[in-house]
């Protein structure tokens, strides 16, 4: 059986919830973040050695990043949920499965990571933390988060999906980085509040979340 070590408010619970929609045997260990540092617990080191989450283990074989698993999980079910090779849809589908990550995800944690230098600083570097910071978002994060909001609406805007008429893996790798910008308040449009809307009403997402438990993002829209 398929093991997922899911950490709890993260990427994993878009693997629990390929499985959900794939309809295969899963089991699910929880992992708790560090609440201090918020961080993965050293446990994920022996499953892996970067010790984060998603992974899985399926009969002896480990799989890390969920890009490469939603590829794994796919390709196990015979290519369910992804479009048939040569197809337009398909080049669209590897697209985004790489986008997620490769491109949307970095300016959301450098949001993040800038967000929270200033409180974490000693008092009396607080307001020169803060001003660099500041500076950084207002001068890189957040026009960079602007264009990549208006990608996904433009994209959006004549198709109900990420790769045309038919919901597809992709769409679930899309979903935690425009859950995460959605919940942070940036400015979501109208397209992709519909599509999140969309794709959260789905069953396999509901039940994703009573597997996976507490998910701060679940009503991001």
């Amino acid at each position: 059986m398929i093991v997922v070590h899911h950490l709890e408010n993260s990427r994993s619970q878009r693997v629990l919830w390929l499985l959900e929609e794939l309809g295969l045997a899963y089991a699910v260990k929880r992992y708790e973040r560090d609440p201090r540092t918020m961080r993965a617990p050293p446990e994920l080191m022996a499953i892996h050695p970067l010790g984060k989450s998603p992974v899985i283990a399926d009969e002896g074989v480990v799989v890390a990043e969920t890009g490469a698993i939603v590829a794994y999980l796919t390709a196990k079910a015979g290519g369910a949920l992804m479009p048939a090779p040569g197809a337009e849809a398909h080049a669209r589908a590897i697209y985004w499965l790489h986008y997620a990550e490769g491109s949307a995800m970095p300016p959301l944690l450098l949001k993040l990571i800038f967000s929270r230098l200033a409180p974490g600083s000693p008092w009396l570097l607080r307001p020169l933390v803060r001003r660099i910071a500041d500076t950084v978002l207002r001068g890189f994060v957040d026009p960079d988060l602007r264009r990549h909001a208006a990608f996904w609406e433009a994209e959006l805007t004549d198709r109900p999906y990420f790769c045309g008429a038919d919901f597809t893996a992709a769409d679930i790798m899309m979903s935690f980085p425009l859950e995460a910008f959605a919940a942070r308040g940036t400015g979501t449009g109208p397209q992709v509040r519909a599509w999140l809307e969309r794709v959260q009403a789905r069953p396999a997402y509901r039940r994703a979340l009573e597997a996976g438990g507490p998910y701060a993002y679940a009503g991001a829209a």
